[in-house]
């Protein structure tokens, strides 16, 4: 059988330097960040700024409130990622924003202010796929060559591989996202949202010490976890239930918000190995990329480096900068596209909160 031949990449070295400014506010982080695109084929992260809204334990962000929040804080973290790269607006090449998916008067408000930046500095707008921003920037960081990616955050949940220009899904959840899911029963315990609820699920799951039996329910590539999440809440109603831990005289059956934490990570995880081998033994792979929030989770890399190394693969995965929601990932894939000589007319930026991953023509890869 032939080798094959390695393509050729159609992104040409850059003869000069470029700079982008991404902006990002799809959900309730609001990022900014400046990268630079070297002649040398270097990629250098200038600034990568972060403001997060809050909510009280209990309640989820509504997109009202997380817009307003965008619209408050959009001139600090702006600057503040200008101030730290050392440019000004005139020294950017392009404004790269978040076109979706993701909620809707968040992502509008964010795309208003690039729009103004653009009409006052004269610069290009460049509206770039949320999902393709995530991959992107965890491919330049990681390295990772043509890998199986795992997209999980409060919003996604899919397994996609590259083929033709072109970011295929080859799985996804039918339902609710895998974040949203550990998000939700966070509110369900009254975990506090800071820094954010998965982050404190992981926390407390990492002391539970019984496993219980919760659905499992893959369909072929896909997974479905609104019915796990209505399970798990199930739990938190039973007699043996003790929200504040063992008291005096219980015996061993009892249940406690860690061991419900530990369970349902332990049960969604699986089903997300599961489906990611599945994508891996198809296409041939030996490489997985996790992104998205759900990535930063050190169980579900631990899981998944577990799998791989049984099909003799790796693990890539990249830390909170990156996973979590932000503005370099935008500017990465923005910049991509705008060296491929892709610009976003004024006319045409408006938001799309349902943007499909295997909608964009991926130009820059061969």
């Amino acid at each position: 059988m032939p080798g094959r031949v390695k393509k050729r990449s159609p992104l040409k070295a850059p003869e000069r330097p470029y700079i982008a400014l991404g902006l990002e506010g799809s959900a309730n982080k609001l990022g900014a960040g400046i990268i630079k695109h070297s002649p040398d084929g270097s990629t250098h992260v200038l600034s990568n700024v972060r403001h997060t809204y809050i909510t009280p334990p209990g309640e989820g962000f509504l997109p009202r409130d997380t817009a307003q929040h965008h619209r408050e804080w959009a001139l600090t973290v702006i600057n503040d990622a200008l101030t730290k790269a050392g440019v000004s607006l005139h020294d950017i090449d392009c404004i790269c924003f978040t076109k979706g998916p993701g909620m809707g008067a968040p992502l509008v408000s964010v795309a208003l202010v690039a729009r103004t930046l653009s009409l006052l500095y004269s610069k290009p707008l460049v509206g770039v796929n949320h999902c393709v921003g995530h991959i992107e920037m965890g491919r330049q960081v990681t390295g990772a060559q043509n890998p199986v990616v795992l997209y999980v955050s409060g919003g996604n949940t899919q397994v996609i591989a590259y083929s033709q220009q072109c970011y295929r899904i080859f799985g996804e959840t039918l339902d609710i996202a895998v974040g949203n899911c550990l998000d939700r029963f966070a509110r369900v315990i009254n975990l506090s949202n800071d820094p954010s609820p998965g982050y404190n699920i992981e926390q407390e799951a990492k002391k539970g010490k019984r496993l219980l039996p919760l659905p499992y329910t893959t369909k072929g590539m896909d997974v479905s976890l609104s019915g796990i999440l209505t399970s798990t809440e199930a739990y938190t109603l039973d007699r043996r239930f003790r929200p504040n831990g063992p008291t005096e005289g219980d015996d061993d059956d009892i249940i406690t918000p860690q061991d419900l934490c530990f369970s349902l990570q332990e049960t969604v995880f699986a089903m997300l190995v599961e489906i990611t081998e599945r994508a891996m033994a198809h296409i041939g792979s030996k490489e997985v990329l996790i992104v998205g929030g759900v990535g930063c989770n050190e169980r579900l890399q631990e899981m998944m480096g577990v799998m791989a190394r049984e099909r003799g693969g790796n693990v890539f995965a990249t830390d909170e900068r990156f996973c979590i929601d932000n503005g370099i990932m935008i500017a990465q894939a923005g910049l991509l596209s705008y060296r491929m000589g892709y610009e976003t007319p004024l006319a045409k930026s408006t938001c799309t909160q349902r943007f499909r991953t295997d909608e964009v023509h991926v130009a820059w890869r061969a």
